[in-house]
């Protein structure tokens, strides 16, 4: 069966979360909310109202920013934020500096790889890493994992969801929170109370959608 989406009554700005519950499997968790950001993550109009937001967010006056490390299928968000906070429209530390934008590269073994032409984007750079949202902070972890690898600082984590508010000691910047979720729950799977009832899984979701069983 298809999970019901439906739209929160919070929105910031001219972003609104769609969502739908149930009982679903992430590769690192399972919740009772699936978050769909597909238009935020390929429409350009919905990118940019993404970035828009959080440019205005603390991310623009307190941080400086080298490199935009899009994780989640976000590098459309990021090439759009990476635009407002180099431009010079609103009081920004990045106004008219340079901002690479770089999207995750999987190895086989699971870690962030990247290519040796791509080493000195990360290498001595404050990096900003871009979710779509956060839950447990395994995602985010591979990436602190990453960039310090490549001897790179991550100067922050930004989100439009997130389940956390900071991940080992970096504060998470996102427009919706658990506050806009009633209710949301992230367990690991082999705690997830939904399994322990026998309730059916709703569907498998990663970072290019969903697919149910």
């Amino acid at each position: 069966m298809e999970p019901r989406f439906f739209k929160i009554p919070t929105s910031v700005g001219d972003v609104s979360l769609r969502v739908a519950q149930g009982h679903f499997a992430t590769r690192n968790s399972h919740t009772n909310y699936f978050i769909d950001v597909t238009s935020q993550q390929s429409c350009i109009r919905d990118a940019d109202a993404v970035a828009q937001q959080l440019s205005q967010r603390n991310l623009a006056q307190h941080l400086m920013i080298d490199t935009i490390l899009c994780m989640d299928g976000t590098r459309v968000i990021g090439t759009c934020l990476a635009q407002k906070l180099t431009g010079g429209g609103f009081r920004s530390m990045n106004a008219g500096r340079e901002i690479y934008v770089l999207r995750e590269n999987v190895g086989t073994s699971g870690k962030l790889i990247f290519r040796d032409n791509a080493r000195p984007m990360l290498e001595g750079k404050n990096v900003l890493l871009l979710l779509a949202s956060v839950t447990t902070g395994g995602t985010v972890r591979k990436g602190i994992e990453c960039v310090e690898y490549y001897k790179g600082n991550v100067a922050g984590i930004a989100a439009i969801y997130s389940h956390l508010k900071e991940i080992d000691g970096i504060p998470v910047v996102s427009l919706f929170d658990t506050n806009d979720l009633h209710g949301y729950a992230s367990y690991l799977p082999e705690e997830c109370p939904m399994c322990r009832e026998k309730q059916e899984l709703d569907a498998v979701v990663d970072k290019y959608g969903y697919s149910t069983l």
